[in-house]
C-alpha cells in the first residue's frame, strides 16, 4: 500500500494567540483504507480533516497528499480533484434545482466534455444510489437521499480519496445506515480511500483503522477492536463504545464469560450463540 494522506507534526490555530486547535498531529492513511477518525467535541478532527484537501494549511509541519505538498499554490487543483470533501450538512452543498444538475455543477465549471459529463454523472448517481431519483428537486428528497446526492457531486469528480466530515451527524438512523452503505461500497468496490470524521461508534466499528483525537492531538489509534476493547480508556475520553462493546462489558461484570475484542452485533450474538451450546 502506498500513502494516500500523510500528516507530519501537522499545528493549526485559528489566531495568533490562540491554543493549538491540532497540536503536532503525525498520521497518515494508506490508499485504498477506511480510517475512523473519533473523538468529543472541539478534539480538532474536523479542523485535521480540512487540511487533507487544503481548505486550511498547517501553521507548522506538513500535509502531503499523493506527495503533493498542500502549502504548494501550484498544486492546490490537483490536491482537491485527489480529495473530495462531504461535510455535516448537505444543504450546504446542493446548488442546483434538480439532483441530476446538481451533480453535474461542478463538472461543467471545470469545463469537461457534456458526452463526458453525462457518463460521469450517472456513474456517480448509480454508486452513490441516488441514480432513480435523477429528475427530482432535491429540496423534496429526505436528509440522507440529500447527503447522497453531495456524495455523487464529490464522486463525479473522479477523487482518489474521499473525505467525510461528520457526514451523517444530520441524518435519521435509516438515512445513516444508507450513506454507511454507500461509503463501505465505494472503499470496498471502487477502492476510493475513505477518511470519515464521526461520533458514531457503530460506524467507526466498520473502518479498517480509527484515529482517537483529544485535545488537538492523536491520542489512540489502531483497528476497531483494539481500540474499543479498551473500553475504559475510550470513556475517559469522553466517548461512548459500540453497544456490543458495552454489552459484553456488563456481562462479564455480571459474571458470564465472554471474549475479548467483541465490537459488533454479529460477535455479540456468536459469543451468547456459543454459551448456550
Amino acid at each position: 500500500m502506498n500513502e494516500m494522506i500523510s500528516a507530519q507534526d501537522v499545528h493549526f490555530r485559528y489566531a495568533p494567540e490562540a491554543p493549538w486547535a491540532v497540536d503536532g498531529v503525525n498520521a497518515s492513511v494508506q490508499k485504498g483504507e477506511f480510517v475512523a477518525v473519533l473523538g468529543a467535541n472541539g478534539c480538532g478532527k474536523s479542523t485535521l480533516a480540512k487540511h487533507f484537501n487544503a481548505i486550511f494549511l498547517p501553521e507548522k509541519g506538513t500535509v502531503l497528499v499523493e506527495g503533493m505538498d498542500t502549502r504548494d499554490d501550484d498544486r492546490l487543483y490537483d490536491i482537491r480533484q485527489t480529495v473530495g470533501m462531504v461535510f455535516q450538512n448537505p444543504d450546504n452543498q446542493i446548488v442546483a434545482t434538480v439532483v441530476e444538475e446538481d451533480v453535474a455543477f461542478a463538472l461543467e465549471n471545470l469545463g469537461v466534455p457534456p458526452a463526458e459529463i453525462r457518463q460521469r454523472i450517472d456513474a456517480a448517481m448509480e454508486m452513490a444510489g441516488i441514480y432513480k431519483h435523477r429528475k427530482k428537486a432535491p429540496h423534496k428528497l429526505s436528509g440522507g437521499q440529500k447527503q447522497r446526492v453531495a456524495i455523487a457531486g464529490v464522486i463525479a469528480m473522479n477523487p482518489d480519496c474521499l473525505v467525510l466530515d461528520e457526514a451523517t451527524a444530520m441524518l435519521d438512523p435509516r438515512g445513516r445506515e444508507k450513506v454507511m452503505e454507500t461509503i463501505r461500497y465505494l472503499n470496498k468496490k471502487m477502492g476510493i480511500t475513505v477518511v470519515s470524521i464521526t461520533h458514531y461508534m457503530e460506524e467507526a466499528a466498520q473502518a479498517d483503522r480509527v484515529l482517537v483525537m483529544s485535545g488537538g492531538r492523536v491520542v489512540m489509534e489502531g483497528t476497531p477492536k483494539e481500540v474499543f476493547s479498551q473500553t475504559e480508556q475510550v470513556r475517559k475520553l469522553r466517548l461512548d463504545v459500540p453497544q456490543a462493546a458495552e454489552l459484553r462489558d456488563e456481562l462479564v461484570k455480571a459474571g458470564v464469560s465472554m471474549p475479548a475484542g467483541i465490537i459488533n452485533e454479529e460477535e455479540c450474538a456468536q459469543a451468547l450463540y456459543e454459551l448456550l451450546k
